[in-house]
């Protein structure tokens, strides 16, 4: 599946898009904060300071996400949410803006991201390093004015066929079982609601009482039986924030690999080298 860069840019921008006018690009976001205090455990397998620089196939995992949404035409600006912003300044260049990454987690540097940004904003992250062009393209095109918010997913029967190997995390609904692709699309103010609600779950990962109660204890309950389907995990999401969200399925299983553990640079390098040829920065 691979695609050149002369032809993704002479695809037409897109129209599904809220932007504020026919000229107006998407700003990419990419989260590439890393807990204070705490050493990445794939940084440390890569033997480098950050998780962002590892290589993957010769390439560092933030470098490959940046010339992949380079190469989508609709993507203007990028930025680049880093908790240590100067020591990637040597690898990016002037065009990438950087800024620092909020010490609360990447929901408060989303949050951080929207307030500086607005909508609509794509969002990824620094380790989506098999990121591809066609897969952003394919996300984009399927969201409606109607979706606030939305994120990519592969569903398991699409990872199981496309990625065999991969022992990925998923999510059972009644009518669907996914695993998450690290791709979102904040696309109007009131999916900022959405970020606030992840914030407050993010602060409470450790006491699974305090979720329940935010997500409401039924709901809660529902979700970890897989009981739950999207339709009412949307409903769900709409009564707490106000915003319509959707989940957008994926046709390739591999955009759900991403380098979050160590197992995970073996396979994402063998993909890079066998499935993808990789745009150079």
């Amino acid at each position: 599946m691979n695609t050149s860069i002369d032809s993704l840019q002479k695809q037409p921008l897109l129209k599904n898009i809220v932007l504020k006018n026919s000229k107006e690009k998407l700003t990419a976001f990419i989260l590439a904060g890393e807990r204070p205090h705490v050493v990445d455990p794939v940084a440390a397998a890569g033997g480098v300071m950050l998780k962002a620089l590892l290589p993957i196939a010769g390439v560092p995992m933030l470098l490959r996400v940046i010339t992949s949404l380079r190469a989508v035409p609709a993507i203007g600006q990028i930025v680049v949410c880093a908790s240590h912003p100067e020591l990637l300044k040597k690898i990016i260049s002037d065009d990438i803006l950087l800024i620092p990454a909020q010490d609360e987690g990447p929901s408060a540097s989303v949050l951080d991201g929207l307030k500086r940004f607005g909508t609509p904003l794509l969002v990824t992250t620094a380790d989506n390093a098999l990121l591809q062009p066609q897969w952003i393209i394919e996300f984009l095109n399927a969201i409606t004015p109607h979706n606030d918010i939305a994120a990519a997913v592969a569903l398991k029967a699409c990872i199981q066929r496309d990625v065999p190997p991969t022992k990925r995390t998923y999510i059972h609904l009644t009518d669907m079982v996914f695993s998450g692709c690290n791709l979102f699309l904040f696309q109007t103010p009131i999916s900022a609601q959405v970020a606030t609600l992840w914030r407050i779950v993010e602060k409470n990962r450790k006491n699974p009482l305090r979720i329940a109660w935010t997500l409401g204890p039924i709901t809660f309950l529902r979700a970890a039986l897989g009981l739950l389907s999207s339709h009412a995990l949307y409903k769900h999401i709409f009564i707490r924030t106000g915003a319509r969200a959707k989940l957008i399925p994926l046709s390739d299983g591999r955009a759900a690999v991403d380098v979050d553990k160590p197992a995970d640079i073996v396979l994402a390098e063998k993909i890079a080298l066998t499935d993808f040829q990789q745009f150079s920065e």
